[in-house]
């Protein structure tokens, strides 16, 4: 919005532009009534500070003269007094009899500039530097139309008259805004206006303007998407709040499609971050040679595993496994070769195992085992399974050669010692095992873990 300050007070003025220039508005001064009346320089304003005192024009004869205007836009012009002293009582009477909208002091600090003028000043309709907003008017008489476009143009809209049979067509091409509508007595016409306009395009913001029919006509029209309603004979700052309202609904309403739509990206961008992080859980955790859970995860999983039955009580067994005489395997068809068995060991433990069991490569050719829920005896009936099945089907290698290799065992539950501790009582399981002939299980005892 623009203000206009015809003033002598340059303190003031100053105070003006540090208030509302930043926010987008603009603030002019001319120096005395009679260099305005020569000028014309509210032509572009919309709120007018004027020195109440001059000579030989004050500002009480100047808002005079102006509200006697013929053009509208000045009836509507917020004018405001400037005070060198607090306002007399003669000072409100003369206020009053010239139709001007308050007083300011010459000598008020920037705060109280902005509790006084900022609600009309905040409330712009748009920024000078813009284009105006457009307005769509259909069944409008030619009088009131030509009234409410002298009005608004002053306030920078850009009134269009469309017919009414024309109205969808140009509110799909123009984009739909804001739409001034004139009502019939009932009210039916409109409603049936209304209703092509929604099957065909989106409803802009609806001021209806006229006589209000009954109530479930009313009722019928507002249902069907009118936003506003002003009665005749119409009020010109009934007018111009409406538009602002308007004005200001579509701002929320772009603000509302901007916010949801970065709303979406942020959603889009968590889930590939989250597709990310997963990714790279799984690569830190996962052994890249096998596709098993390496021993980082080993770690973790079974201080949480041992962490529950501390907490909790919850059982679990580790196994431990190891490849036997893997080196001969190494040294005799190569590490490649070795590697095949690896993959082959470690894809018939997954396949073995519950989905609530985890399998591990830790090591070269060391592999484990943690089976939760589960008690001694069961545990070592899987390590026997897995020992089985590991013994009795071989390894086919890509060159289409058979391999047998075997696994020895070492089986624990829980009991109160730490997890490192825990696991070093069933590696000497597994040592026995490897030591008493491999191919075979070895149970750790509740004698040996305490």
């Amino acid at each position: 919005m623009n203000l206009l300050a015809i003033t002598r007070h340059a303190a003031l003025v100053e105070r003006l532009r540090m208030a509302f220039e930043g926010a987008g508005h603009q603030v002019f001064q001319v120096q005395d009534p009679l260099q305005a009346l020569a000028t014309e320089a509210w032509n572009q304003a919309q709120i007018l500070l004027v020195d109440a005192a001059g000579d030989p024009v004050d500002g009480y004869r100047l808002c005079k003269l102006l509200r006697g205007e013929i053009r509208p836009q000045f009836h509507n012009l917020g004018i405001f007094m400037i005070l060198e002293s607090p306002p007399t009582e003669d000072d409100l009477d003369r206020l009053k009899a010239v139709d001007a909208d308050g007083f300011v002091s010459h000598e008020q600090s920037l705060q109280q500039i902005l509790g006084l003028l900022g609600p009309a000043m905040g409330g712009e309709l748009q920024k000078s530097q813009g284009p105006p907003v457009l307005v769509h008017a259909t069944g409008l008489p030619s009088a009131l139309f030509r009234r409410i476009q002298e009005l608004l143009g002053h306030f920078r809209f850009d009134l269009k008259r469309v017919p009414a049979r024309n109205l969808p067509e140009v509110l799909e091409e123009d984009g739909a805004s804001i739409l001034l509508m004139g009502t019939d007595p009932d009210g039916s016409r409109t409603l049936a206006r209304l209703q092509t306009l929604r099957s065909r395009t989106e409803l802009p913001y609806l001021i209806l303007i006229g006589a209000l029919p009954d109530e479930a006509s009313q009722r019928k029209l507002f249902l069907g998407g009118v936003a506003d309603w002003l009665p005749l004979p119409l009020s010109a700052p009934r007018m111009l709040h409406a538009c602002r309202r308007a004005v200001e609904w579509h701002q929320a309403q772009r603000i509302k499609r901007e916010f949801e739509r970065q709303i979406g990206e942020l959603r889009e961008r968590r889930a590939l971050l989250e597709m990310e992080a997963a990714a790279l859980r799984n690569e830190v955790l996962t052994d890249p040679m096998t596709g098993i859970l390496n021993r980082r995860s080993f770690d973790q999983n079974l201080d949480h595993a041992f962490r529950q039955w501390e907490r909790h009580r919850r059982s679990f067994v580790l196994i431990l496994g190891d490849v036997d005489h893997f080196k001969l395997v190494n040294d005799r068809f190569g590490h490649l070769v070795g590697d095949q068995v690896l993959r082959g060991l470690a894809q018939r433990l997954r396949t073995s195992l519950r989905r609530s069991d985890l399998a591990f490569r830790i090591g070269g050719e060391e592999f484990a085992v943690i089976l939760p829920e589960t008690s001694l005896r069961a545990g070592h009936d899987v390590a026997e399974k897995l020992r089985r099945k590991i013994d009795q089907e071989p390894i086919t290698l890509d060159s289409g050669r058979k391999i047998f290799p075997t696994m020895s065992f070492g089986v624990g539950s829980v009991r109160g010692a730490s997890p490192m501790e825990f696991f070093a009582q069933v590696d000497q399981s597994l040592y026995r095992a490897k030591k008493g002939g491999r191919n075979t299980v070895e149970v750790l005892e509740e004698a040996e873990a305490k």
